[in-house]
């Protein structure tokens, strides 16, 4: 019998319901703007729906062209809940969500095997928002592919990027890192500082990303670290905070969409 890791936030990040879930997100793709080039990575943020919905979609909406030949989605995001050394892998054969299930992909581990900083903790995967919120989007605008989902806790960026070293793959194969910018500043204030960090992620220097600008920086800088390494060039795409969505202006939280190409293809 399959083993499914359950949706845990389900009705608070994101509709329960799979019409309203559906239309919801299918909306905010609706209002990104498609492009032909597919990129091999992409960040986007992980906070509820309504406020961070737009700008995910923005860069969910680059993927439309690797609808059918996208098969494998590595899926990164740091852990909120459970603190831990390395990255966590989940026992489960199924990720669910309101719209359907999301195979896992266990040939993955093989290519990682021998790899000191991963563990098998699956009570990291129970109750992180942090991937499961990616998962309705991946699901919309795919056809059929399956999950390498890693919770990324206390590691360095080189740990992260030697994970994605192996995962890396072809065209086949999509890496997406989840992370939102900085938390509970002040508008102008957190303007400043996600533009600052936009222009670091863009240039691929994970070294001027600091612990207040990213919530997900660990596994951003190992992005960058490999995307370096590989060629590849990033594009900003959106960039906004939740005083521009669905909140007040007194304490925002940032949200940026980016997107990493192979040069040839950008």
């Amino acid at each position: 019998m399959a083993t499914t890791r359950q949706p845990a936030v389900a009705g608070m990040f994101y509709p329960a319901d799979p019409t309203e879930l559906r239309e919801m997100v299918e909306a905010f793709l609706a209002q990104a703007e498609p492009q032909g080039t597919l990129p091999k990575a992409i960040i986007s943020p992980h906070a509820g729906f309504i406020y961070s919905g737009p700008i995910a979609a923005s860069a969910y909406a680059r993927l439309h062209a690797g609808r059918k030949q996208i098969k494998r989605v590595v899926l990164l995001g740091p852990s909120h809940r459970v603190p831990f050394r390395g990255l966590a892998t989940s026992d489960a054969d199924v990720f669910r969500t309101p719209l359907g299930e999301v195979p896992i992909d266990h040939a993955a581990a093989d290519l990682l095997h021998g790899l000191p900083q991963l563990q098998l903790l699956p009570a990291a995967h129970a109750s992180e928002h942090s991937l499961e919120v990616q998962l309705p989007f991946l699901q919309l605008v795919l056809e059929a592919f399956k999950l390498v989902p890693l919770v990324v806790g206390d590691a360095t960026g080189e740990e992260v990027a030697a994970v994605l070293r192996r995962l890396w793959g072809g065209p086949e194969t999509l890496i997406v890192i989840s992370s939102d910018l900085s938390h509970y500043h002040d508008y102008l204030t957190a303007q400043q500082m996600d533009r600052s960090t936009s222009e670091a992620i863009v240039a691929l220097h994970p070294e001027a990303i600091g612990y207040e600008d990213a919530c997900g920086r660990i596994p951003v800088q190992g992005l960058l670290n490999l995307a370096k390494r590989e060629g590849l060039e990033g594009e900003l795409i959106d960039l906004r905070n939740s005083g521009d969505t669905a909140g007040s202006r007194d304490q925002v939280v940032g949200y940026g969409a980016y997107a990493f190409y192979e040069k040839s293809a950008a």
